[in-house]
């Protein structure tokens, strides 16, 4: 992305149906966290702070400031100065930084977020091993991706994109870095066919604002994939679940 992206994003993210699908996923996310005990369960009435968190290429910060909605001390990093001013004027903790050499810590976070970031980068297995890095034994890391090469048009060139990837690669990046892979699946399925037909005329990034009609349709469309059996279907993207190892 470049400065005029982050900028277009973060002027339509806030309603915009892909954007907020991918926020409600984070919540979603942090409920399972607790019930599985991987986060301070609730005590005396109320929710523990459920700890730190890092989003690695945050933009202008979207994802962030939800995670911080949700009661997490976040660090938002992004290589670009735009992106991190943007976060800034937000509220947000945020750094400028490249994802394959976080100014960080080893071992200092309870979360990890990466949602469409390792294609940007060629290098992504030093990405992949930063995210396992920085997290401490135990701690969780959701990943976002675009996925299958036969979706490749110009969109991903625009987009500044290196590859799109298939769940084997996902998978093999992710366990190459020392994380070990508990969910992996597919997101954005059922319009998957709407996306193919709109790309193959695509002649740059269709991440654009919609009418509030179209929008609201697209989003309902989105929201059912939560409660239907598509998730081993092709989808426009992969998202992974994945967790440092705890120490023997």
């Amino acid at each position: 992305m470049d400065a005029h992206s982050i900028e277009a994003t973060t002027a339509i993210e806030e309603r915009h149906w892909w954007y907020r699908e991918r926020r409600a996923i984070l919540g979603r996310e942090q409920h399972r966290l607790r019930l599985s005990g991987q986060l301070p369960p609730s005590g005396w009435g109320r929710l523990r702070p459920p700890g730190r968190a890092i989003e690695i290429g945050a933009a202008g910060g979207g994802n962030s400031l939800a995670l911080k909605k949700l009661g997490w001390d976040v660090l938002a990093t992004e290589y670009l100065d735009a992106g991190v001013r943007i976060a800034k004027e937000r509220g947000l903790n945020a750094i400028q930084a490249d994802a394959r050499d976080l100014p960080v810590p080893s071992e200092s976070f309870d979360l990890a977020v990466a949602f469409d970031v390792l294609e940007h980068i060629e290098e992504d297995h030093l990405a992949a091993a930063e995210l396992c890095r920085v997290l401490r034994p135990g701690a969780t890391a959701l990943v976002a991706v675009p996925c299958d090469m036969a979706l490749w048009s110009e969109h991903d060139v625009a987009s500044g994109h290196f590859r799109r990837y298939t769940r084997d690669g996902l998978a093999e990046l992710l366990s190459k870095a020392g994380l070990a892979v508990e969910a992996l699946w597919s997101w954005n399925v059922l319009l998957r066919p709407v996306v193919a037909l709109r790309r193959r005329t695509s002649t740059g990034s269709d991440v654009d604002d919609v009418h509030p009609v179209v929008n609201a349709c697209l989003g309902a469309i989105v929201k059912a994939e939560r409660f239907l059996p598509v998730r081993r279907l092709p989808g426009v993207s992969l998202m992974a679940r994945a967790r440092r190892p705890k120490l023997r």
